[in-house]
């Protein structure tokens, strides 16, 4: 049987090298950028694992640790190694390439032709994960696959295509990003620019017309390639600004803001009337806010889409929140919550009864918490009930209910609602006023368990918070058993990040109390990460528990500030101090740490 590079024409003969001649020869063997050769004509009849050695990304020693690992666990070692971090899917992907005397391709460094890559439906680029990236020639394709032996995949694509096929090896991981661009953002746009549409000025009478514009093919694909993209990117909210020439989308992606596209004039209403209509919206109301759901399939994954139209003096525009449950239901452990502070409220909120505060601004990851600590108590013997504003993800086994003003229904009613219901678990989704603060006061001193959020800057100034709004001090000390505060990191991406050295003044000028130089790590910037050195979030946390000193201070009515020092003494760390652990263990950086943790 022929070997893919057999079959595959990868015509050039390579002079066998090792060791460091062979690092150093790549470049130059390399006539095209993130396109390497192979250093040996092939390792025919040897292992992925051998390879590996071979290469120097491992000793033999831990390879053939992973090997025993995989036999028990009937995995591959590769894949053992590479979820254990300690083979990185490039250099997994670079010795595949080394196996089968392929080529390597570096789809972060090499310029994709996307009208190559648009030859083959996402379908069949995510069944095969394969996905050709460029022209050898005028008859020949460069195909980036991640398993190279697949070849009854090539031999469809060229079928497909009706060119040759050329295999490049590529991570699994750039595939995958690179098959999410593949019906792009920029190509949606550019084919409704290109449709002959005259510009017209629609006005509430013309629903109709306004229906079949929102109707027609341009704008349907414009819309949900928008979504798409905004769904790959790991994008929270999207926003549709009317500006005086055009519209201006802009994704949320990790609590920064970042513009993704211009829509032209022309297509304005038509986007705004698509967005409504797929949230059953009015389309012919225009002169006040208005607010719908939708579910969407996005890659096989139902999103939730919470969408709100906003009347401006330019025009109406939009913006949609995208709840995807994949990354809202996460461990504690994901969430970055470790040690000491983990455990005292992993106790608290463990308690029979009792009231667990969790504070910060919004979008600071609240909730998500409040989540994570449902999802640990959810069990068949407790009867978990929650009201929120909205219900954001439906979680199986909880009663979960919405706030509707519009019926009478917010905070406070529905928690007297709840109290009748038999819970032992109770979610507050905010406490906003006085009525619901002192009703799930008295809930938690009845023998429930109650979870909720304030807003407040720090986890002391939450007493102060419940004592400004009415509560008696002895019911706050009585009551609360642990209080959170909270904010939401990018954490930086692990395939650029750079080691650095903070100085100790350097530390210390910006509120940063440090005994010494800090080893830390700094942003990069990459493909994966869109270039901004930072992939995901993480919490940054401080956690008081109420020790028996504090309670005795908040009966007596003590100032925050002697409540933070007494808590400080027990061993409460402030958001800094754990911002800057997080950045001496490489999961963040000192700058997303000052800007947060204020």
């Amino acid at each position: 049987m022929s070997t893919p590079s057999d079959r595959y024409g990868h015509l050039r003969p390579v002079p066998e090298v090792s060791g460091s001649e062979a690092l150093d020869a790549d470049a130059q063997r390399s006539g095209t950028p993130g396109l390497t050769p192979p250093r040996t004509r092939s390792h025919s009849g040897r292992f992925i694992t051998d390879v590996i050695v071979d290469l120097g990304y491992l000793s033999r020693e831990r390879v053939d640790q992973a090997i025993g690992e995989a036999r028990v666990a009937a995995r591959s070692p590769e894949a053992l190694m590479v979820e254990q971090g300690v083979l990185t899917a490039d250099q997994l992907s670079r010795a595949i390439a080394e196996r089968y005397g392929l080529d390597h391709v570096d789809l972060n460094a090499y310029h994709v032709d996307m009208g190559a890559a648009n030859l083959v439906s996402v379908q069949t680029a995510r069944r095969f994960h394969a996905v050709p990236v460029g022209y050898i020639d005028a008859e020949t394709l460069l195909v980036a696959m991640a398993d190279p032996a697949n070849v009854l995949a090539v031999d469809d694509m060229q079928m497909m295509t009706g060119l040759n096929c050329r295999v490049a090896v590529a991570a699994e991981v750039d595939i995958e990003s690179l098959i999410s661009r593949l019906n792009s953002l920029e190509t949606a746009v550019s084919e409704a620019v290109s449709e002959d549409e005259e510009e017209a000025n629609l006005s509430s009478a013309d629903v109709t017309e306004l229906r079949e514009s929102a109707d027609d093919a341009p704008v349907i694909k414009l819309v949900y390639s928008i979504l798409g993209q905004a769904v790959n990117e790991g994008a929270s909210d999207v926003h549709f600004e009317i500006e005086e020439k055009d519209m201006r989308v802009r994704f949320r992606v990790d609590g920064v803001l970042n513009e993704a596209a211009r829509v032209p004039r022309r297509m304005v209403s038509g986007v705004i009337s698509r967005i409504k209509i797929m949230s059953e919206l009015d389309i012919a109301e225009k002169r006040v806010p208005q607010d719908g759901r939708v579910a969407v399939n996005v890659n096989d994954r139902r999103i939730d889409l919470r969408v709100v139209t906003v009347p401006t003096e330019r025009g109406e525009g939009a913006t949609i929140r995208i709840l995807d449950k994949t990354e809202a239901i996460r461990t504690l452990d994901e969430l970055g919550l470790f040690g000491e502070a983990r455990a005292q409220f992993t106790d608290a909120y463990n308690q029979a009864y009792g009231a667990v505060l969790v504070t910060g601004p919004t979008g600071s990851g609240k909730s998500t918490t409040l989540y994570s600590a449902l999802q640990e108590l959810n069990s068949v013997d407790k009867n978990i009930i929650t009201i929120e504003d909205p219900v954001e993800y439906q979680m199986p086994g909880i009663n979960q209910m919405g706030v509707n003003r519009k019926a009478g229904l917010d905070f406070a009613v529905g928690l007297r609602s709840i109290l009748r219901a038999d819970p032992d678990v109770i979610m507050v989704g905010e406490v906003r006023d006085p009525e619901t603060a002192r009703i799930a006061i008295e809930a938690a001193l009845t023998g429930h368990m109650v979870l909720t959020t304030l807003h407040t800057n720090d986890a002391p100034s939450a007493i102060t918070r419940l004592q400004k709004m009415g509560i008696e001090s002895f019911l706050t000390a009585s009551a609360v058993d642990c209080v959170v505060a909270q904010r939401l990191a990018r954490m930086l991406c692990p395939d650029c990040k750079t080691r650095a050295v903070l100085s100790r003044q350097s530390l210390e000028s910006s509120g940063f109390r440090v005994g010494a130089d800090v080893e830390a790590w700094e942003p990069g910037g990459c493909g994966r990460c869109n270039g901004t050195g930072y992939r995901g979030r993480v919490g940054v946390f401080s956690v008081m528990r109420m020790s028996e000193e504090l309670k005795d201070m908040t009966v007596a009515g003590a100032p925050q500030a002697d409540l933070t020092r007494q808590a400080r003494s027990e061993g409460m760390l402030t958001l800094r101090e754990d911002g800057l652990a997080k950045v001496n263990r490489g999961i963040t950086s000192i700058a997303e740490v000052t800007r947060v943790a204020v």
